[in-house]
């Protein structure tokens, strides 16, 4: 059974492990180690979902996608030096992932482009730096105001609505009961 293991192993790391990295088994409950460094890369390759040392080094990655390394809750180990970093709206998912992540790995990275901000360490980048990004908020916070924007219209509308019928309603009161107070009184009382 022990072989059998040992020989579906090497199989399921050939299917996970992207074309252009190598990947090696850090013993089943620990995951994978996947090394991509020194490759050329220009974009990040889909990586193993149990990846927990990834070497991406020495590469050409300018950016890494938004949402790219929230699936790889195993990660223990990411290395990312040596990349041409370009330091706009699109490296602040990458700064803000390596603040909760790893300190110290966000502190050796360096922007290589813009101009401006070229060798600037990417852990000092700020709100300044970065300039005026195009979309200030991702799509979905937009949908989640113009959602909430016109719930907040409609309730008000609602409540303007059940004033106004709270208000009629008062007069409608009141009129009857003047009218049941004339009718009595023009009734005759008869004993």
């Amino acid at each position: 059974a022990v072989l059998g293991c040992a020989l579906l192993l090497p199989t399921v790391l050939g299917e996970d492990c992207p074309s252009q990295c190598s990947c090696w088994s850090l013993g089943e409950p620990w995951g994978t180690g996947v090394d991509c460094s020194s490759r050329g890369l220009r974009a990040l390759p889909a990586l193993p979902r149990l990846t927990r040392s990834l070497h991406l080094h020495n590469n050409s990655l300018a950016s890494i996608p938004a949402g790219a390394l929230d699936s790889l809750g195993h990660l223990q180990e990411l290395r990312l030096w040596d990349n041409p970093w370009h330091c706009d709206c699109h490296i602040l998912y990458l700064k803000l992932w390596l603040q909760d992540f790893s300190a110290p790995a966000l502190t050796r990275l360096r922007c290589a482009s813009p101009a401006p901000l070229r060798m600037k360490p990417l852990g000092e980048l700020t709100g300044n730096d970065l300039g005026v990004c195009a979309r200030l908020l991702p799509t979905k916070c937009l949908q989640f105001f113009w959602r909430d924007l016109i719930l907040i219209a409609g309730t008000v509308i609602t409540l303007l609505l059940v004033a106004w019928a709270l208000k009629f309603s008062k007069k409608l009161v009141c009129q009857l009961s003047l009218g049941s107070r004339r009718l009595r009184r023009s009734i005759p009382k008869t004993h």
